[in-house]
């Protein structure tokens, strides 16, 4: 039974690895979505991250699809109450930024697509800036006081609005973030390593980064002259141009070698091993890409390995 792990000062408990839901409702349709989440909750997940704005990016969809789906799939699985449930507030087409009315008009959106009466973890998708985070903040924590959520968290923001965030709350005796997602992997370490990881560090906060896999590169499957068909190949494949990425690629191929472990394995438990890191997100279209993801929670890389993986990624 893998060990769970303390989400900052929260009292969830959550598996080392958050499902993604991005793709629920976008590249995998209600089956295959509903497949990859009994798999991975029998593999011992329990995190489920979703937004309220996936997937409102694809022709025809209007953003909710993937709380719509996960809803549906615990509905059918009366045995997964246990299930923790993280959703963005703030990108939704019909419910952009985050004034009080935005907020508490979308999070009872995302409570009837769940299908719950609370929500476990509710992150602000992106800061808004024309909003006080006395606002804010205030919003959340009325909505965890009427039982609606359980904990706040933040998502793409910066340190100073962070701190002030943190800094009412505490002087208020208001709900406090206890996590952060920022984006953050191999390939991209500037996007949190700095003034912003400080500030989830001298806080407490969890971390749980997003592009886990910079959009599938770290699965190893992008190779010089190898095309691959994917929704993301255009993202993911410009990390091939750069030394950086190469280099992250060859050590990831020597330290997966030396553990018989898929590379996308190694590249999640890099991660997971970092100051804050509690929970890398990361998602799978397919049962079978699932295994990569999940096996990050029994994978041990030495300190030789990690200090590897870091200086190539430098």
């Amino acid at each position: 039974m893998t060990s769970l792990r303390q989400l900052g000062s929260s009292d969830l408990q959550v598996f080392p690895l958050a499902l993604g839901g991005n793709v629920f409702g976008w590249t995998a349709d209600e089956a295959q979505s509903f497949a990859v989440l009994d798999a991975y909750t029998e593999a011992g997940g329990n995190f489920v991250d979703t937004a309220d704005a996936y997937s409102a990016w694809v022709p025809g969809n209007e953003g909710g699809e993937s709380e719509t789906v996960i809803g549906k799939w615990l509905a059918s699985r009366p045995g997964r109450s246990d299930v923790v449930v993280a959703t963005n507030v703030g990108a939704h087409p019909s419910y952009k930024g985050l004034s009080a009315a935005t907020i508490k008009a979308a999070a009872e959106e995302s409570l009837r697509r769940l299908g719950r009466d609370h929500i476990d973890l509710y992150y602000t998708h992106f800061d808004d800036e024309t909003v006080p985070v006395e606002e804010i903040i205030t919003t959340l924590d009325e909505l965890v006081k009427a039982g609606k959520v359980r904990e706040i968290a933040a998502s793409n923001i910066s340190p100073e609005r962070l701190r002030a965030s943190l800094d009412f709350s505490e002087r208020e005796g208001l709900a406090r973030y206890v996590a952060l997602q920022p984006h953050y992997n191999l390939v991209s370490r500037d996007t949190y390593e700095g003034a912003l990881q400080d500030t989830a560090a001298r806080a407490g906060l969890a971390a749980v980064p997003y592009f886990a896999l910079a959009s599938g590169f770290l699965t190893g499957k992008y190779r010089p002259g190898a095309p691959v068909e994917s929704a993301r190949a255009q993202s993911a494949g410009k990390y091939l141009e750069s030394e950086r990425g190469q280099n992250v690629l060859a050590a990831l191929d020597r330290v997966a070698q030396a553990h018989d472990a898929q590379i996308a394995t190694v590249a999640l438990a890099w991660l997971a091993s970092r100051p804050t890191v509690v929970a890398p997100i990361a998602s799978a279209r397919t049962v079978e890409q699932l295994p990569a993801l999940t096996a990050v929670a029994d994978l041990r890389l030495t300190e030789g390995e990690l200090a590897d993986l870091t200086e190539a990624s430098a």
